[in-house]
């Protein structure tokens, strides 16, 4: 493992436990006597020394302890961290939430705000785009002359409005048949797969069911149009990420307020994420390069029947609990994909 000794990787690994806990360097005496080493300080002392030299400890002040790099962290959650079991609470509320999914509830925002709460950090999820995502229903309505209103429910909760232009509205009686033929064509289609589902069979179609059709296709089209066909990216709990003492210079707010706000350059990151069922944990140059500021981004993918359709994960300082919070995203990206292929039945 890098050439670390097993009293290196052990002081190292009760450093980076230290300060994520603390947030304050860690000095040779308190590693003596809350982590059982059985080493004088002296030892601890020369093991902190050699370790700063290899670039996992960096010393604030010459009368300071240590603190961890990124090598540090790096280092400890791909080779040094054992995973915590999920706490019985955590499981109890995950479990109830996602048991008691009432239909309309933005299955995406009360997941996101369940998984902040739990984990205490941002809750950040990528859902695929309008056209991609499944239907449970789809209404029109006359609204003023040459509009319609779209009504677009999703099978996993969410409602969206699409206002569409037209040069001539249909009656409520060709609106009704519309609906009648939607409803058939609905079940496991996205927008984009009813719409083609309607240009397919347009030949089939008696003249009168062929109008229909036709403008049927119009509609979809428009409503398509109407979205936009980019990844969506919802936060929930960023207060905690900004009042974090970790962000506390001007620059690093602005830096972090930024990437938040553009959110899009998140979705950078999603085709990685959804390439494994991994949980995967993105921090420090990582981040910085693709976000725009030294986050942690601790994500996974969540599935719809066995198929990956977005990533769910929490955005914290470095010095994040890993352990912790790794089984929480875990289980939350577990039961969201349960939930939604509930849903899809």
């Amino acid at each position: 493992m890098t050439g670390l000794s097993k009293r290196e990787r052990a002081i190292l690994s009760a450093i980076v436990t230290e300060f994520t806990a603390t947030g304050e360097p860690v000095g040779s005496r308190t590693l003596a006597k809350k982590y059982g080493l059985d080493l004088s300080p002296a030892t601890i002392r020369n093991v902190l020394s050699d370790l700063d030299e290899r670039g996992y400890l960096c010393q604030p002040h010459s009368s300071a302890g240590r603190v961890p790099t990124e090598a540090a962290f790096r280092l400890f959650i791909d080779a040094m961290m054992r995973l915590r079991r999920l706490s019985a609470d955590d499981a109890s509320r995950i479990a109830a939430w996602f048991g008691d999914v009432k239909q309309g509830t933005d299955i995406f925002r009360g997941a996101g705000r369940l998984l902040s709460d739990m984990t205490q950090a941002a809750a950040v999820l990528v859902r695929a785009p309008t056209p991609e995502r499944t239907l449970q229903a789809l209404r029109f309505m006359r609204t003023r002359p040459g509009e319609l209103l779209g009504v677009i429910v999703f099978s996993d909760g969410t409602v969206e409005n699409r206002f569409v232009q037209l040069e001539s509205v249909p009656t409520d009686v060709e609106l009704a048949r519309l609906h009648n033929m939607l409803e058939d064509a609905l079940e496991g289609r996205t927008l984009s797969g009813v719409r083609d589902h309607f240009a397919r069979t347009l030949n089939e179609q008696r003249d009168e069911l062929r109008i229909l059709r036709e403008f049927g296709v119009s509609l979809l089209n428009a409503a398509i149009g109407a979205a936009d066909g980019k990844p969506q990216i919802i936060i929930e709990g960023q207060a905690r990420l900004i009042e974090r003492p970790e962000f506390d210079t001007a620059e690093q707010l602005r830096d972090l307020v930024r990437a938040l706000e553009e959110r899009e350059r998140l979705v950078v990151l999603l085709a990685r994420i959804i390439e494994t069922d991994r949980v995967q944990v993105f921090l420090g140059a990582e981040t910085a390069d693709r976000v725009g500021a030294p986050v942690s981004f601790v994500a996974t993918r969540y599935e719809a029947d066995g198929l990956p359709i977005g990533a769910v994960g929490v955005i914290g300082p470095m010095a994040m609990d890993y352990p912790s919070v790794i089984p929480v995203v875990r289980a939350t990206a577990d039961a969201m994909s349960a939930a939604l292929s509930r849903s899809r039945s």
